[in-house]
């Protein structure tokens, strides 16, 4: 979805789908785009730096070599496609190769590349971790799973497949990912603000110009916010306003700005999971999420497919 919004083209065709060669490209764009997205201690602890800690340096450059050549690389396919047929269907870099000819010094091509970027980074790895953990946490909560999918057959029925005008009518589902998002937000400790003034947070003294982190794992597993923190329970988002305690991606002006795009492509993508298939977990013993380095699970999630009965109608709605 992302590389059609970014250059109106899937990664992979369709007749490479499943092959090595789809699955070889795949895994060089996880390499380029997810391999970055990990914590990184030396931006928490900036003198680390100096000694280039883990090699993290080092292998930066050499993986944004290989990143900058694929982004020039779908610029150009672009710029190749406009110059051919006389124009450009919307795309992100359509818009922004349109407003280059007007403004070539501002709308650069490095420009540009750190945009499609933004959107690879922030528009992958964070949708495909979270629908994980959601399958993982309802593989071990059957009875939400089966409320779950018993809102969608409901309210979309087994005859198409559901679509983006239904999510306003799968309330339960949104709850699903919502307390998904609480009990492991994307990234747990926001981005880092400075302080413009001196204040007092918390009882602490914070000079000006103190980088600070906003911690939401934290928020979202305080007791005194939240009732059992700990523990997977979707209904407490029913009929529920966040406000300013459910912020998973952030708050204010500095919040994600494709958030809203982000939870309607996992509730898009697990609601058709759900609708067309039964899931099975490979191993016996439950999927066990814990929190601590990247992937933030002990072991990868296994799970086995079984299309539903009388799914097969559906099914073949994804070929067109």
């Amino acid at each position: 979805m992302t590389t059609r919004l970014v250059a109106g083209d899937r990664c992979v065709r369709d007749e490479d789908a499943g092959t090595e060669l789809g699955k070889r490209f795949v895994e060089g764009l996880k390499e380029k785009f997810l391999r970055s997205s990990p914590s990184n201690l030396c931006d928490y602890v900036p003198i680390l730096r100096w000694i280039d800690y883990g090699g993290v340096k080092k292998s930066m450059v050499i993986l944004q070599k290989k990143r900058d050549e694929f982004l020039q690389g779908l610029i150009d396919q672009v710029r190749r496609k406009r110059a051919d047929e006389g124009g450009d269907k919307k795309t992100l870099i359509g818009t922004l190769l349109c407003l280059q000819e007007s403004e070539p010094d501002f709308y650069t091509d490095d420009l540009i590349k750190s945009l499609i970027l933004v959107m690879f980074l922030g528009g992958t790895g964070t949708s495909i971790v979270t629908m994980e953990r959601a399958v993982s946490f309802l593989l071990n909560h059957p009875s939400t799973f089966q409320k779950a999918r018993a809102e969608i057959d409901n309210q979309v029925g087994h005859r198409r497949l559901l679509d983006d005008s239904d999510l306003s009518k799968l309330p339960f589902l949104q709850c699903v990912i919502n307390e998904t998002l609480r009990l492991y937000p994307p990234a747990p400790l926001l981005l880092p603000h400075y302080s413009s003034e001196d204040c007092i947070v918390g009882g602490f003294e914070v000079p000006r110009g103190t980088t600070l982190l906003e911690n939401a794992s934290g928020l979202h597993r305080d007791p005194k916010v939240w009732e059992e923190p700990d523990k997977f329970k979707p209904e407490r988002f029913e009929g529920e306003r966040e406000g300013f305690k459910f912020v998973p991606f952030g708050i204010g002006r500095r919040a994600c700005p494709g958030a809203n795009m982000g939870v309607r492509a996992i509730s898009l993508a697990l609601g058709s999971l759900f609708q067309c298939f039964e899931l099975e977990e490979v191993r016996e013993k439950k999927s066990l999420i814990i929190d601590s380095k990247p992937p933030l699970k002990a072991e990868a999630l296994e799970v086995v497919c079984i299309p539903r009965k009388n799914a097969l109608e559906l099914l073949s709605q994804f070929q067109n």
